[in-house]
């Protein structure tokens, strides 16, 4: 054998032996799967708000062994067949700011908006989840409803306030939100609050507010100190901002938060950035300031760390809103229902037309049923 040959072969054999003697210092995808699955311990060992025994807690998407056989997907329910239900549809995710009386800005929608955008949903068979709920899967929306999750940036006193007598202050979308669930049975009353600094402008209450949304069945999210676009700073900048904010709420209120909204809906240069800092942060979910509908969580192609929003607004030119706002999406999932998320009311299962199975994500296969 010539002589280089042998020292390719020896070299081939080293490798080997170091590949199977070395410990693995590439990325611990093991870990990082755990993590968005929720699986993994809450950062400094403090228990979120949807970890724990919590039916909201991020649920697993466990990895079968890799000789295992692929799981069966079995059939559908007769009555899961009958209510149509769709599990791999899309899930309107609509992003708020400002909720005033009399809008100022091109974000801003006025009290009587919000109120008939909630109206319209309840009419039309949506149930709001929470954004924690919707990364983790484990969520339950009767037989033929449609999950939605609110959303709302910015933590701004219009969003929510306590009167005097320590109840949501009249006008604000927690105080609207309530009216509108009580005027129509079903319509559950939650969403998601991302905050900054401000905390709603509560002035001495930040304490006793947040843990009145979060004993209500509200949640709340990250969404950085002061609001910089994350995406011109630094890893230890963007850090700070997340990390800051995290550290306040965890002392105001005992829990961390599960969900992250980037501002801007600016990523930074690289997402594990934002997605985790050890003893910090943990989130099992990042949301984007989008233009669409997210996929379904079960969807082969959901990701947990972009997950898309939309805009509530009207029909109006700005922003191609004649097309990528809620009111337009709203539109189009009625004009086209099967392309919506539809509930068979079985959170232990992810049932769809038989269309769609190369669409649900492998691992989730033995939930799976189809019809």
């Amino acid at each position: 054998m010539p002589l280089l040959h042998k020292i390719a072969v020896v070299v081939v054999i080293a490798a080997v032996v170091a590949g199977l003697w070395l410990p693995d210092r590439g990325p611990d995808t093991t870990a990082d799967a755990t993590r968005a699955a929720g699986r993994g311990p809450a950062p400094g060992g403090q228990a979120g708000p949807t970890r724990g025994n919590d039916p909201a807690a991020p649920a697993s998407r466990p990895a079968a062994p890799s000789s295992a056989p692929p799981a069966t997907v079995g059939p559908a329910t007769p009555a899961a067949a009958a209510a149509k239900a769709n599990e791999l549809g899309q899930i309107p995710v609509i992003m708020y700011h400002r909720i005033i009386d009399n809008p100022e800005l091109s974000l801003d929608r006025s009290t009587a908006e919000f109120r008939e955008e909630l109206v319209r949903l309840a009419r039309t068979g949506y149930v709001p989840i929470t954004a924690g709920e919707m990364v983790s899967g484990r969520f339950n929306v009767p037989a033929g409803r449609h999950p939605v999750v609110l959303t709302f940036d910015d933590s701004t006193p219009g969003h929510f306030a306590l009167d005097p007598q320590g109840r949501p202050k009249a006008g604000t979308a927690v105080a609207i939100i309530q009216e509108v669930a009580r005027q129509y049975p079903g319509f559950r009353p939650t969403a998601t609050f991302y905050l900054n600094q401000e905390l709603f402008g509560l002035a001495g209450q930040e304490s006793a507010g947040l843990r009145w949304l979060l004993q209500n069945g509200f949640e709340l999210g990250n969404h950085t100190l002061s609001h910089k676009d994350l995406s011109t700073l630094s890893k230890a900048a963007v850090q700070k901002e997340i990390g800051d904010i995290e550290s306040k709420v965890v002392s105001l209120t005992g829990t961390h938060t599960a969900t992250l909204a980037y501002p801007f809906g600016s990523e930074p240069d690289k997402r594990q950035w934002a997605e985790r800092k050890e003893g910090a942060y943990d989130f099992k979910g990042v949301f984007l300031a989008g233009w669409k509908p997210s996929e379904s969580p079960f969807d082969e192609k959901f990701d947990h760390l972009a997950i898309s929003r939309v805009r509530s607004e009207g029909k109006i030119k700005e922003n191609d809103c004649k097309q990528f706002c809620s009111t337009a999406w709203l539109d189009r999932l009625d004009a086209a229902p099967g392309e919506r998320y539809t509930s068979d009311g079985d959170p232990h299962t992810i049932t769809f037309p038989r269309a769609e199975e190369d669409r649900l994500a492998k691992e989730l296969r033995g939930r799976g049923r189809v019809y």
